[in-house]
């Protein structure tokens, strides 16, 4: 490393201590219990890549296999396609031995985008044109571990006006005019890392550089953290700086809604909008059921979402101070019907299918990849089945970490809010380089 972009690396780190979004902030929170993870860029994961190994298995082994209604998954690999076929050719999609170049996924995609209908074609196309891998973690004392937790996630209902009135009082917002983004890469040669747990990019303010003296017109300017949730809902921070979307009748409701990352509103005429992620204060997510534990609020086993909801509801007078303990704040756009196909938008840019999308750590599982899934629902209801990469979650972290999207209204809360289970995955890749064979009939 030469002494500039050593003396870079140390500039940017510093400004990251100082900034308060070090790597002691960027660590990843896994929740006790099933606490639903916050939406969270791919880019903004730290640059840390865990531990992951990759078994290959045959097909026939995986558990289900010849169960699952695989077809009901089409719909979303065809989706994941679409952004497949988009990537250059050339560029390397996911790690170690899963890594292929983007024309193999474009090959495989070709013999998918062929499929109309049926499990045995799918079946067959799955087993002719790609190799599923075991994925474990190898951060044990034991060697790798293939087991890890599932959670769940939904789309958020609540009610909102698209103006301020009567009960709607809970402002939405917009992206914050304000609100800056840096990657921290564009100010290091290419040879150049990142240490672990650094972000590999920086949210936050800019304001006016104080002079030395106290005296004269600042010069320039500097990056400063974005404001809290405190500073943003209780002081008011940025009523300058964004719109409001919408307003909504309950805190609560919105709060969730942060957690989720999206959410379909209701308004008073009874039309329906979808809002989505549209970027957040960098600041670090702490799950409401992890502050309600820790202050005694909540017992061990009562932090599920649905239980947090129920305890948040019955105190509205010590809601408000409880949820400002989680400082992450998310930002929200409208979404166009036409992007939607009647779902919410992943991260990696298509609608979600309930039970067919999950959310995964795109540094072990590439985001648009088919995932064979072994757990089960809150219920103890076996889950084997295939499902696909398309979503990140603040908290989805780890070689075998996933989190499931049901879908919306009470009865996907309801599933998705108990869920913290138990068990395994398997990632599919592309078997070859050359044209995919004819798609079976």
């Amino acid at each position: 490393m030469t002494p500039f972009n050593r003396f870079a690396l140390v500039v940017l780190v510093s400004m990251l201590v100082g900034a308060g979004i070090g790597a002691a902030v960027v660590k990843r929170l896994q929740p006790p219990t099933a606490v639903l993870a916050p939406p969270v860029g791919p880019s903004e994961l730290a640059a840390d890549i865990p531990a992951a190994t990759y078994t290959p298995v045959e097909l026939d082994a995986l558990p289900g296999w010849t169960t699952d209604a695989v077809a009901q998954a089409l719909p979303a690999l065809q989706r994941s396609c679409v952004r497949f076929m988009k990537r250059p050719p050339e560029e390397i999609i996911g790690p170690g031995a899963i890594a292929r170049p983007g024309k193999a996924w474009q090959h495989a995609c070709q013999s998918l985008a062929q499929l109309t209908e049926g499990d045995a074609a799918l079946r067959a196309a799955l087993a002719r044109d790609f190799t599923a891998y075991r994925v474990g973690s190898s951060q044990t004392q034991s060697g790798a571990e293939d087991r890890g937790t599932f959670t769940g996630y939904y789309e958020a209902d609540l009610n909102g006006s698209l103006t301020r009135t009567g009960n709607y009082q809970v402002p939405i917002y917009a992206k914050p005019r304000n609100l800056v983004t840096v990657d921290l890469k564009d100010f290091l040669a290419p040879s150049v890392q990142l240490p672990a747990g650094v972000p590999a990019s920086l949210v936050g303010r800019v304001v006016p550089a104080a002079t030395p003296d106290g005296q004269g017109a600042p010069r320039g300017g500097q990056v400063r953290p974005y404001y809290t949730r405190s500073e943003i809902d209780s002081e008011g921070a940025i009523a300058e700086d964004a719109d409001v979307l919408l307003w909504a009748d309950d805190p609560v409701a919105v709060h969730i809604l942060h957690i989720q990352g999206s959410g379909r509103v209701t308004l008073p005429d009874g039309q329906l909008l979808r809002i989505g992620f549209a970027g957040h204060n960098g600041r670090v997510f702490k799950g409401i059921g992890s502050i309600l534990l820790e202050a005694g609020e909540l017992k061990p086993g009562e932090a599920s979402m649905i239980g947090v909801r129920a305890w948040l509801a019955l105190h509205p007078a010590e809601a408000t101070a409880y949820m400002n303990r989680n400082t992450r704040y998310i930002f929200f756009r409208r979404l166009d019907p036409a992007e939607t196909d009647d779902g919410p938008i992943g991260a990696l840019g298509v609608s979600l299918t309930p039970l067919r999308s999950m959310a995964v750590d795109p540094r072990s599982i590439p985001l648009g990849a088919p995932v064979w899934l072994n757990t089960a629902d809150p219920d103890g209801v076996s889950l084997q089945r295939l499902m696909v990469a398309q979503d990140v979650g603040a908290a989805i972290t780890g070689a075998v970490r996933g989190d499931i999207f049901w879908g919306h209204g009470e009865a996907a809360f309801l599933k998705a809010g108990r869920m913290k289970s138990p068990g395994s995955y398997f990632v599919f890749v592309p078997r070859a380089l050359g044209p995919p064979a004819a798609a079976a009939n």
